[in-house]
């Protein structure tokens, strides 16, 4: 294969190469990469979801990043990637999961909406005049008395976890939440891990870069900046309280 064919799948947004691979989806994959780090943790009583806010500037207001987002009572996601991409495909779930309550009176299953979103993220993926989104998400909540926890892919390929990072650093994030992780943890142990698996992988956050969610039977629950200072101190790593 020459250089020009090589270019030729490498421009093409839907368009298999000889070995099986569609380049665009990879490049949207590199761009959730780059994105700021975000954690979810299943637990007994609910899902965490935790993002860690990434400013370019001293001068730019971080609570204005947005991370994670409500789509429902019972309903969160937190994204990493590109953020004009996150926010369409958060609009989208957010639509969907409306749209559920009004044909059928009842909310809509975590797993259900997570395939609607995928599906959609999918079709960018084999449609021309779209290209793959740069961005990925995690979709917590609770369904009829359980807790799930799901991960989105560039490719449309709908993932379900315990816990899980995605973004910056995730290789470093998702060993320390290997190591943490328990069948028997509470929302506050689940908090508790996640913030110590981000600072574990970035000696230089601060609580103020970060954003948690708890979302449990008594719905979508955001932490004020009191609650996730104090949360981000008690996760101080060993070496940290030595």
């Amino acid at each position: 294969m020459n250089r020009n064919d090589k270019q030729a799948y490498d421009r093409g947004t839907s368009l298999f190469s000889p070995d099986g691979r569609i380049y665009q989806v990879e490049y949207a994959r590199e761009a959730v990469k780059r994105g700021a780090p975000v954690v979810g943790i299943r637990t007994t009583d609910g899902v965490v979801l935790v993002g860690q806010r990434s400013s370019p500037s001293s001068l730019m207001e971080t609570k204005s990043i947005e991370k994670i987002h409500k789509l429902d009572d019972h309903l969160g996601a937190a994204s990493a990637g590109h953020v004009a991409d996150a926010r369409k495909l958060i609009d989208f779930a957010r639509t969907t999961a409306q749209r559920e309550r009004l044909r059928y009176g009842e909310p809509i299953g975590v797993e259900v909406l997570t395939k609607a979103v995928t599906d959609d993220i999918q079709e960018s993926t084999q449609s021309g005049g779209r290209r793959p989104y740069g961005a990925a998400l995690l979709i917590g909540g609770v369904e009829n008395g359980r807790a799930r926890l799901f991960a989105t892919d560039p490719s449309g390929t709908p993932q379900e976890w315990k816990a899980v990072a995605i973004g910056g650093l995730r290789n470093d994030i998702q060993e320390a939440l290997e190591a943490g992780y328990t069948d028997d943890m509470t929302l506050q142990d689940g908090l508790a891990l996640a913030l110590s698996a981000l600072r574990e992988a970035n000696d230089e956050l601060s609580a103020e870069d970060v954003n948690a969610v708890m979302l449990s039977e008594d719905g979508y629950t955001e932490l004020d900046d009191e609650a996730v200072a104090e949360a981000f101190a008690d996760a101080a790593p060993d070496e940290d309280e030595a």
